[in-house]
């Protein structure tokens, strides 16, 4: 089986309503009993004057359609990773938390979901290492996870 080809690129404005669109998609697959719809407002809100200004973005794109998309900022967190559900496997996700490492290339830290089974598998497999647990602003249980070079 062949896989099916993508490429990475920068950010651009036109990507904003496309990236919510798969961040609300897959926030709500992945935590069906929390309606996210409710949240997109505070979401743009966030997008627009937290990440577009302090991170680099870079989405995967098959086409013309976006099919995920990573935020990294200059201290090195990644703030956001997000792979179209059908796209999962295809290699997207470790492509974009390569390029992440690529631009943040002593460390990169980040947060996950402590019941987020699949992201934390995903994120050691990837060389990522739990350092800490905390509670987010919602209380949920987060890891703390770290990258550095070999």
């Amino acid at each position: 089986m062949t896989s099916p080809t993508f490429a990475l690129r920068p950010y651009t404005e036109a990507d904003e309503n496309p990236a919510i669109a798969l961040w609300l998609r897959t926030w709500q697959l992945a935590y069906p009993a929390i309606d996210f719809t409710k949240r997109v407002d505070w979401w743009r809100e966030r997008w627009r004057s937290e990440l577009v200004p302090q991170a680099a973005i870079i989405v995967a794109e098959q086409g013309a359609a976006l099919i995920g998309f990573v935020t990294i900022d200059a201290a090195g967190y990644l703030d956001q990773l997000v792979v179209e559900p059908e796209h999962w496997g295809w290699g997207v996700a470790e492509a974009l938390v390569d390029e992440a490492k690529r631009r943040s290339p002593t460390e990169v830290t980040l947060k996950v979901n402590a019941d987020n089974y699949r992201a934390i598998k995903f994120y050691r497999r990837n060389g990522f290492a739990v350092t800490s647990e905390e509670l987010n602003s919602s209380g949920r249980p987060v890891l703390n996870m770290l990258w550095r070079p070999a």
